[in-house]
């Protein structure tokens, strides 16, 4: 008789679930040591290649998204990861920059912040729940912020207080 072990059917709910759109998802969680290291780099032409990475692995979540609906494989594990490693890598270059001190700790905090209470009430539903229409627009412009930050475009300080103030208002339109 095979010997069934207590978490046997999480591991069996997770092979299952690592489909095409959450391998690329996990793909997209590669670009985070990436950005540090590169970021690592002297000189500011290795910034240019960093905004690319980050651009690729900001585009693979349209792409996961994409899949996973048109191949009918949205599984509860991808609904979890997805928003997690957009927090991940979004996050990472914001942490960098604060130590270069190109943005102010605080706003990065107050993202920081919505991100970890959202990610709590989500642990707290009884089915995870996607990305309302305002998460993707937060997302979105954080991405834009983030990229222009990358590449100390003269209106990147501008973006990213407008992705702060968007990432708060989206937080608490989730809520709601």
């Amino acid at each position: 008789m095979p010997r069934v072990y207590p978490n046997s059917k999480v591991i069996t709910q997770v092979r299952s679930s690592l489909n095409g759109p959450t391998l690329v998802t996990l793909t997209r969680l590669l670009a985070v040591p990436g950005l540090f290291w590169l970021l690592s780099l002297p000189g500011d032409e290795v910034r240019v290649w960093a905004a690319g990475l980050f651009l690729v692995a900001a585009a693979t979540d349209w792409l996961d998204g994409y899949l996973a609906r048109r191949l009918n494989q949205v599984t509860e594990l991808g609904k979890f990861l997805d928003p997690l490693v957009d927090k991940l890598l979004v996050l990472a270059p914001l942490l960098i920059l604060v130590g270069f001190n190109e943005v102010p700790a605080w706003g990065v905090f107050l993202i920081l912040l919505r991100e970890l209470a959202i990610a709590g009430w989500r642990v707290q539903q009884p089915t995870v729940t996607g990305a309302n229409w305002a998460g993707k627009l937060k997302t979105v412009v954080q991405v834009v912020a983030v990229t222009a930050l990358l590449l100390k475009l003269p209106f990147a300080l501008a973006l990213f207080w407008a992705a702060v103030i968007l990432t708060l208002w989206s937080g608490w339109n989730y809520l709601k």
